[in-house]
C-alpha cells in the first residue's frame, strides 16, 4: 500500500498538509477555515469523515484557524505538545477531553501504521515542531516555518522520500519591501522563516543525506513567487553540479491551491 501526500495550502493565509496511507489519514496543521479544508479535501476525494488526527506544528494562526471547528465536527483527535497546547487553547474553542492528544517533542509516537517524529525547530513560537512521518521504508519529512536549519534537523530529514521545505522569501525583495522593519528583522532573524538561498543551499546538503525528492513550501506573497524560488534554487543547485531531474526532483506548493497528489 502506497503513502500519499497533498498539500492543500501552504503560505502565511494558511497552511494544511495531508498524508494518508489509504487507512489513517493525518492533517498536518490546519491554517484554513474549517469549510476551506472540507473543500479541498473534496477536491482530492478525501471525505472530511475519514480523517484520523490533526497534527499541529505550533499554535500561529496560519496554522491552527480550522483546528477546533474540524476537530468538534467530525470527532478528531488533536496532537500537539504542552507548549502549542498552552498558546492555542483559547484560541480553538472547547475541545472534547478525549481528542486532546499531547505528545513529547523529540519523541515518536504512533498512529495506526504511522511513526511520527515530532522535532524541534526554530521559529518564534511556544514550542514549534516538524514532522518526520514513517511507514515501512517511507519517509516523508516537513520542514516549514524555520529560522535556520541545524544540524539536528538535517539529520531528522535527511533519508526522506519527500521534504516539504520552507523558501519563504527573497531577501532582497524583503528588504526593498513595504513591511514595518520590526517584521523584516523578524523574518530574516533565526527563529523567523528559510530565504530560497537557504532553502537551496540545504538542498545541497540534503542531496548528500540520500533526500531525492523536494517541495519547496510556505512562499511568502508580497516577497516571492514560484519562478523566482525555483529559478534561485536551480541556481544554485546548477554551481554544485546536482541536476534537477536527475540527482533531485524539485517542485512546490501554493499557497491558494491544493497540490499535485505525490505517491510513494
Amino acid at each position: 500500500m502506497t503513502v500519499d501526500f497533498c498539500s492543500l495550502a501552504s503560505g502565511s493565509s494558511g497552511n494544511c498538509h495531508l498524508i494518508n496511507d489509504g487507512k489513517k489519514f493525518l492533517l498536518i496543521d490546519a491554517g484554513l477555515s474549517g469549510k476551506q479544508i472540507e473543500n479541498k479535501l473534496k477536491e482530492v476525494d478525501v471525505d472530511p469523515k475519514n480523517l484520523s488526527a490533526i497534527l499541529v506544528s505550533h499554535e500561529h494562526s496560519d496554522h491552527i484557524c480550522g483546528v477546533g471547528i474540524l476537530s468538534r465536527r467530525y470527532n478528531i483527535p488533536i496532537y500537539a505538545n504542552d507548549g502549542t497546547w498552552a498558546g492555542m487553547e483559547r484560541k480553538i474553542g472547547n475541545i472534547k477531553k478525549e481528542n486532546i492528544k499531547c505528545f513529547t517533542s523529540n519523541e515518536n509516537f504512533s498512529i495506526g501504521d504511522f511513526n511520527i517524529k515530532p522535532y524541534r525547530i526554530s521559529h518564534d513560537a511556544n514550542e514549534p515542531v516538524g514532522f518526520s512521518i514513517e511507514k515501512d521504508s517511507i519517509k516523508i519529512s516537513i520542514a516549514t516555518d524555520l529560522g535556520y536549519i541545524s544540524e539536528d534537523i538535517m539529520e531528522e530529514i535527511g533519508g526522506s522520500n519527500l521534504v516539504i521545505l520552507e523558501s519563504n522569501h527573497d531577501e532582497e525583495m524583503l528588504k526593498a519591501g513595504s513591511y514595518p522593519y520590526s517584521l523584516k528583522r523578524r523574518i530574516l532573524s533565526n527563529s523567523g522563516h528559510l530565504s530560497n538561498e537557504a532553502a537551496g543551499n540545504a538542498i545541497v546538503d540534503l542531496v548528500s543525506r540520500n533526500v531525492r525528492s523536494i517541495l519547496l513550501a510556505h512562499l511568502s506573497k508580497e516577497n516571492n513567487f514560484p519562478e523566482l524560488a525555483i529559478a534561485t534554487v536551480k541556481n544554485i543547485l546548477d554551481s554544485k553540479k546536482i541536476i534537477i531531474g536527475k540527482d533531485i526532483e524539485l517542485d512546490l506548493v501554493h499557497r491558494d491551491r491544493v497540490s499535485n497528489i505525490y505517491q510513494f
